[in-house]
């Protein structure tokens, strides 16, 4: 079965998070990704904590599975030679160094384009190539501060909250993967290649201000809500008796439903609770009728009942229930892949289910350099001599 980006060949400079998520993507729907590492001991995130007991990085095997290994040192003229010979001949470049590291090395766009000017060079970075932030060193959670995230994260009288996971590098990595898709359909069309240019503080900023656009009309710095919705009650996460249930309505006809699931049909004519901005108005009140409701509850018993009048609902499980969900298991959400040095590890599955074309993410990593003879010989045509002077100068 052909795969959806088969044919499509990527020059990998990522590390970390961002980068490489953006590339494990185009790698698990069919590119050959070409993954340059340092010589000798690789990138640093193939020792970034947790570890499997036989000392391989989970996050590394997350992140780069199926790729393609090769080790070139960038910083010798002959590494650089070598890298402009890739970049010659594949169809994307991506990179997350710090803005301009790649132009001083003598391979940023302008001169990967002049090799080949049906290249997409693609770099993510904190706040992008241009402005007065783009020089600033960045990590997730300063996107998230940045993109104003934090802002709105946490509850109305506690601390800013960065969310649980990596955000603004994942959004970084899928941002980047989205442009670059467009930036392959446009060359399919024009022949011409382009300069993607990814912020992670712009992909915060476009998720955080569409639900408080409204500021530049106010001037009012929107609240932080812990797990509640501005705009809408019951909206957020609320104790029962033995844990917390989340309730999430949107219509009005959720509302009514609600209130006939806790058999207080009387309230339908209450005029506090009328709409949905009335109830976003009156959210303390709504709040009290739920919580007496669910004083004498349990989590079990008010899902089962609010589901049975089709309310959104859920309860809050650990991550050990979510991680042995039915539905997580039945989507093959959780794979069992084969790695070099730990065997058989879970790692997550490909969350793009395509009748034709799905994501494989049942891959294993490659070891360091693995894919050296390959790309040198068989890629750009090396002699074995020349391949092992290279080995011996230290540029793979």
């Amino acid at each position: 079965m052909k795969k959806a980006l088969e044919g499509i060949r990527v020059l990998d400079f990522t590390q970390y998070l961002s980068g490489p998520h953006c590339t494990s993507v185009l790698c698990e729907l069919g590119a050959e990704v070409i993954k340059v590492e340092r010589p000798g001991t690789g990138e640093p995130e193939r020792k970034a904590a947790p570890m499997t007991p036989s000392g391989e990085s989970y996050q590394f095997l997350s992140y780069n599975r199926g790729k393609k290994s090769i080790t070139l040192n960038l910083k010798n003229p002959g590494g650089l030679e070598l890298a402009k010979k890739l970049a010659a001949d594949c169809d994307i470049i991506v990179e997350n160094f710090a803005p301009g590291v790649l132009d001083k090395l003598g391979l940023g766009y302008e001169e990967a384009s002049g090799l080949n000017p049906g290249i997409i060079f693609a770099s993510i970075s904190g706040f992008g190539q241009t402005g007065p932030r783009k020089d600033e060193v960045t990590y997730d959670m300063v996107g998230q501060a940045m993109g104003g995230l934090m802002s709105v994260t946490g509850y109305r009288d506690g601390e800013p909250l960065k969310v649980g996971v990596s955000l603004a590098d994942y959004m970084g990595g899928y941002n980047a993967v989205i442009a670059i898709l467009a930036a392959l359909h446009y060359r399919n069309m024009t022949g011409e290649g382009q300069q993607v240019d990814i912020s992670m503080q712009d992909g915060m900023w476009a998720m955080v201000f569409p639900d408080r656009a409204n500021y530049f009309d106010t001037l009012d710095e929107p609240k932080r809500m812990g797990n509640k919705l501005s705009s809408s009650s019951p909206f957020g996460s609320y104790k029962a008796m033995d844990g917390y249930v989340v309730i999430c309505t949107i219509t009005d006809g959720q509302w009514e439903n609600v209130l006939r699931a806790m058999d207080r049909e009387d309230l339908l004519a209450d005029e506090r609770f009328k709409t949905r901005v009335l109830r976003a108005q009156n959210m303390e009140a709504v709040e009290e009728v739920l919580d007496n409701w669910l004083r004498d509850k349990t989590v079990r018993d008010a899902v089962e009942r609010l589901r049975s009048f089709k309310v959104p609902t859920s309860e809050v499980p650990t991550f050990g229930q979510v991680a042995n969900d039915p539905q997580i298991r039945h989507r093959e959400m959780i794979v069992e892949v084969e790695q070099p040095l730990s065997g058989k590890v879970k790692l997550s599955g490909s969350v793009y289910k395509m009748s034709k074309t799905p994501g494989n993410r049942k891959m294993k990593i490659p070891e360091i350099g693995e894919y050296n003879d390959y790309v040198y010989s068989e890629l750009l045509g090396l002699e074995e001599e020349e391949i092992e002077k290279l080995k011996t100068e230290e540029i793979i």
